[in-house]
């Protein structure tokens, strides 16, 4: 028998998937917020590089939005729910965690841990 929760996660999905193909001009990380606020923090925008300082408190997210390869580094880690192309996943993103993308991503998250987590993510230009 199909669980609720699943259920749940694959209409989330198939949302996901449909607009994303409604909208492919999706906004950088620096342009998306979660309800009408801001989340990303411009430290330095460049000719060679841009840098965020993102921030989420606990129950806020990030809506869906586009990344091009990129750098990040966890200030202020929590927990997460992620929306990508590959699904939908929880993951613990402790602190001092670092990752490296090299395309184009685009995805959406949600803190749902009990603390602010903080990124540092640089794009090269």
């Amino acid at each position: 028998m199909i669980s609720l929760k699943l259920i749940y996660y694959i209409i989330l999905l198939n949302f996901f998937i449909l607009s994303c193909k409604q909208q492919p001009n999706l906004p950088d990380p620096s342009q998306a917020g979660w309800k009408g606020h801001k989340v990303c923090e411009v430290l330095e925008d460049n000719d060679k590089v841009k840098i965020l300082k993102c921030t989420f408190p606990s129950g806020i997210g990030h809506e869906k939005h586009r990344h091009k390869p990129h750098f990040g580094y966890t200030l202020a880690g929590s927990k997460f729910r992620m929306v990508d192309k590959h699904g939908v996943k929880e993951l613990d993103v402790p602190t001092g965690y670092s990752f490296y993308k090299d395309s184009v991503t685009v995805h959406e998250a949600l803190n749902i841990g009990d603390s602010t987590a903080v990124f540092l993510i640089i794009e090269p230009k």
